[in-house]
């Protein structure tokens, strides 16, 4: 190359990364190769340390503030495509010694050390206080009434009373998040109806992927493939303008490339080898959002 670098192929830089909310993709994590990775090394490494983080927007171009939390490198538009990038909010960093440092710092520690040790038994932590933030930033009343500083600025977190019960709601909603490949599924019915015009043509089912609009409590998958009994729930759970269930809908179906030389040669996509795959994540993410707004509506009960 004109650079004089020279590259080899490496199965070790194969990563896990996150490319859009609840969509993880194969990453081939090369510092000369990824462009821009800015400070993910100090946060991930070489994409195989896992670091508990939290996703926010950036500067947004009008679109709802979310956050959501993650372990694994994310791509630089994660949570919002065109609207700055994705601002990474890691529980540590790794120096160049190799060795953890945490991100809540000594200060922060202090000042709720200050604010809350006194009123309870328990030691605060740095751990704590990293599930006290992700909690608050999923609060409706915080979220409505710091709308406009959330679109321009990194949030800042107040003090709530109760410290440990904001703590333990942010530790369950990070546990929901980052391993919702995990959580148990819910109990969907599935309905299957051959779709004899599609095999009698040698074709696969036509992918459909989106909620039946008549009650909400329905997903076609595809032409041969329903799940019904999801909670109306379910679809209040939003990370910008679009559901969890929905991000789903928009990463998994089919695509032509509007570049027709990209099209020829590497658009092979096809849904029929990965529905399966989606009707399980779809079943668990139901959970996860069922989950998620119970424990946001409890934060409503809350005085502030």
């Amino acid at each position: 190359m004109a650079t004089g670098i020279t590259y080899s192929f490496s199965a070790k830089k194969i990563v896990t990364a996150n490319y859009r909310p609840f969509t993880c993709k194969w990453l081939y994590r090369d510092d000369h190769l990824n462009e821009m990775p800015y400070q993910t090394p100090l946060l991930f490494g070489d994409g195989n340390i896992r670091n508990p983080a939290i996703t926010v927007m950036g500067d947004s171009s009008g679109k709802p503030y979310f956050c959501l939390a993650i372990d694994t490198v994310p791509d630089f538009n994660f949570v919002s495509p065109a609207s700055g990038g994705t601002q990474t909010l890691a529980l540590f960093r790794i120096n160049a010694g190799g060795k953890k440092v945490d991100n809540v710092t000594d200060w922060a520690l202090e000042q709720f050390t200050w604010q809350y040790g006194t009123k309870t038994d328990q030691r605060v932590t740095k751990r704590a206080i990293f599930h006290y933030v992700y909690a608050v930033l999923h609060d409706p009343a915080y979220r409505k009434t710091y709308s406009l500083n959330l679109k321009r600025e990194l949030p800042r977190i107040p003090f709530y009373e109760n410290f440990w019960r904001w703590s333990e709601w942010g530790e369950r909603l990070m546990a929901l998040h980052i391993d919702y490949g995990t959580v148990e599924l819910w109990p969907l019915k599935r309905i299957d109806v051959p779709d004899e015009r599609s095999r009698k043509a040698g074709l696969s089912p036509k992918v459909r992927l989106q909620a039946d609009k008549s009650d909400g409590s329905s997903i076609w998958i595809d032409s041969e493939t329903k799940l019904t009994g999801v909670p109306l729930e379910a679809w209040t759970y939003r990370l910008g303008n679009r559901s969890a269930l929905e991000w789903i809908f928009d990463q998994f179906k089919e695509k032509k490339s509007k570049d027709p030389s990209v099209a020829e040669r590497f658009d092979s996509y096809s849904f029929a080898g990965h529905k399966e795959r989606v009707v399980e994540l779809l079943g668990r993410l139901v959970r996860v959002s069922v989950e998620t707004m119970a424990i946001v509506k409890e934060m409503d009960t809350i005085e502030r």
